[in-house]
């Protein structure tokens, strides 16, 4: 399986089912007369972040993930969205960024040096297979479950196979 095949499906499959839930999420408020900044400032605890941020997250994760395993240059993002809209506009701009990756870019990746920020004022570098497998993958998949957690702790009817985007 190549590089690109391990990381760019895997994108693409969870950045469109967030779409799907973005979708569940607005209906449900409008069914429910909740007002959207409700769901979208909720947590799941006082100390986590907000759905809003899990989502710009997840967006992140995936792009930057991409540009850095291809040597390309990381693109930046305000996180200035307020809004269901906002959110799926921001999510569509990542499929599209994540869609424009070829497989030749990628080749070479798992023994690639990747540099990303690790924390406010350090620099980690791994390896790119160690970077996939143990940092960015794992990062993208966490903030995706926890924005699902939000919403369905907030009683959004969404499951498993909503997350999987196979509804």
């Amino acid at each position: 399986m190549s590089f690109h095949d391990t990381t760019v499906p895997a994108f693409l499959q969870i950045l469109g089912s967030l779409n799907g839930i973005l979708t569940k999420a607005e209906a449900h408020c409008k069914a429910k007369n909740i007002q959207p900044e409700v769901l979208l400032g909720a947590r799941l605890y006082p100390d986590m972040l907000p759905f809003t941020r899990q989502i710009q997250l997840v967006c992140d994760f995936a792009a930057k993930s991409c540009a850095r395993l291809t040597q390309s240059e990381v693109p930046t993002t305000p996180d200035t969205e307020t809004s269901f809209d906002a959110l799926k506009q921001r999510l569509a701009k990542t499929l599209d960024y994540v869609k424009s990756f070829k497989p030749v870019q990628f080749e070479g990746a798992e023994s690639r040096d990747v540099s990303f920020p690790a924390g406010p004022n350090n620099m980690m570098t791994l390896k790119g297979q160690q970077f996939l497998s143990n940092f960015a993958l794992p990062n993208f998949y966490f903030h995706a479950a926890i924005a699902h957690g939000i919403l369905r702790h907030n009683g959004v009817e969404i499951g498993k196979r909503d997350f999987l985007g196979v509804n």
